[in-house]
């Protein structure tokens, strides 16, 4: 039996719009984890076909989408603060994945937002880690892409009742 978790339907809108975009998603699961057995968190990860659409040269071992809503239990520890985000990770050939970089989109983007910003990952305009390297710096200077999804107040709300249970 599988449950049903807060954000299904927002993933599989996203998911939708990647595909109707021409970002097929090869794999798409969401998820409550346990990190660290003290709290739970939920996670979306969205996998790229890369082979599909023509870009596995510049993303050899594909590209994840990564959604994370957090408790903010033990952001005093040095985990994310209460909320969600999006990440970005390229695979590895071993099928792990490079360390996440923040996608600049709300935490709750439309589902436009998170394909615009995909397409602009995948052109490297937006790279893997901002860092500073030989008097420039690499990354996203762009602002925030797009805007948040219409049913954003539903799903916080349901983010935070799976919270309470929790």
């Amino acid at each position: 039996m599988t449950r049903e978790l807060p954000h299904d339907s927002y993933i599989e809108a996203v998911t939708e719009a990647l595909d109707k975009a021409g970002l097929e998603v090869k794999d798409g699961r969401t998820d409550d984890c346990e990190t660290r057995g003290t709290y739970c968190y939920l996670n979306a990860v969205i996998e790229l076909d890369m082979l599909t659409v023509g870009l596995q040269e510049d993303w050899p071992h594909g590209l994840l989408l990564i959604w994370e809503w957090h408790t903010g239990r033990e952001a005093e520890l040095g985990e994310p603060d209460r909320g969600p985000q999006w990440l970005f990770a390229g695979l590895k050939a071993d099928g792990s994945n490079e360390y996440p970089t923040t996608l600049p989109v709300y935490g709750y983007a439309s589902p436009a937002a998170v394909v615009e910003a995909t397409r602009k990952v995948i052109a490297y305009e937006i790279q893997p880690g901002s860092y500073f390297n030989f008097g420039q710096w690499l990354g996203w200077e762009g602002g925030i892409i797009g805007d948040s999804w219409e049913q954003a107040d539903q799903l916080e709300a349901a983010c935070v009742a799976w919270d309470a249970k929790e």
